[in-house]
């Protein structure tokens, strides 16, 4: 959610000049000031030179220069250190902002691993109604939902026995995959609406994955990467049937950012991250809702 191919071209091209930029302008800078200092201290001790310059001082411009040419080195070392780090951590809470910004590029790809995706959900919910009324930059929207496969005897989320061990709980899991599928219905239903005015293509598709959901993970236009780990024993009580379930709370979740536009590093984890999804993505299963009929 690897990196080059789902690009915008506006994106790219930001990302070369900034990359360009890291990498010219120091060296620039440098020599700028070494030159700067090598005139400066011929000027001193080569008479045509200093009378050609008309200057009487220059060893301490020189000198003047050298410091600074040292002090550059210094406080470019003391600006990364201060840089926002590669890995921030938000809170689940805060999705929103990152759907907003992947929406101001022209070809839109949101793709999530996880539980429900409720968070995210009321994020693209909003964002795409919003394109009924002004489509803005985006001209593609792709949105992957991978979700558990609820149809399955699962761990977590579970039923809380006598003695706190996990007990699979069909009713529940129904209830959370219903969940799922009624968000479907509403992103799908959205999809078609916009796609058919003919302004923006979208697309949302959902696929299931088994096993329990330990990992959530969100990815935005293959250029951020937020991932985080669901806390498996967070209890729920549904008072109406006095019981408690292990059910993962998602908005609750902290999550690790990582963005091509920061260090080399937290592009090479952007890059695993992306093509770790697309390959689960590719071994997943087309929930049984969506298939055809009689499949």
């Amino acid at each position: 959610m690897s990196g080059a191919g789902g690009s915008t071209a506006d994106g790219g091209v930001g990302t070369r000049l900034k990359r360009y930029q890291a990498r010219f302008e120091p060296v620039i800078t440098r020599v700028v000031l070494a030159g700067i200092f090598a005139t400066g201290l011929t000027a001193q001790f080569v008479q045509p030179v200093g009378d050609a310059l008309e200057g009487k001082a220059f060893l301490g411009g020189a000198l003047l220069s050298l410091v600074g040419y040292v002090l550059y080195d210094a406080v470019q070392d003391l600006a990364s250190s201060m840089r926002t780090p590669a890995r921030a951590l938000v809170n689940s809470r805060q999705l929103g902002s990152f759907v907003s910004e992947a929406f101001q590029a022209r070809k839109v790809e949101i793709s999530f691993l996880g539980y429900t995706g409720e968070t995210l959900y009321n994020e693209l919910y909003h964002r795409l109604e919003e394109l009924l009324d002004s489509a803005g930059p985006a001209k593609r929207v792709s949105v992957r939902m991978l979700v558990p496969d609820f149809g399955q005897p699962m761990t977590v989320p579970s039923r809380i026995g006598g003695s706190g061990e996990p007990v699979d709980d069909p009713d529940f899991r129904k209830r959370q995959e219903r969940r799922c599928r009624d968000y479907d219905d509403v992103l799908s239903g959205l999809a078609v609406q916009l796609t058919a005015g003919g302004r923006v293509t979208v697309e949302c598709e959902y696929r299931v994955y088994p096993g329990i959901p330990r990992d959530k993970i969100c990815i935005f236009n293959r250029q951020q990467v937020l991932h985080g780990l669901y806390n498996v024993a967070a209890r729920m009580r549904l008072h109406h049937l006095d019981q408690e379930f292990y059910d993962p709370k998602g908005y609750s979740t902290d999550l690790s950012v990582w963005s091509k536009a920061g260090s080399a590093s937290a592009e090479v984890a952007v890059t695993m991250w992306t093509k770790h999804f697309d390959d689960l993505w590719n071994l997943a299963a087309v929930p049984y809702w969506r298939r055809p009929a009689g499949t």
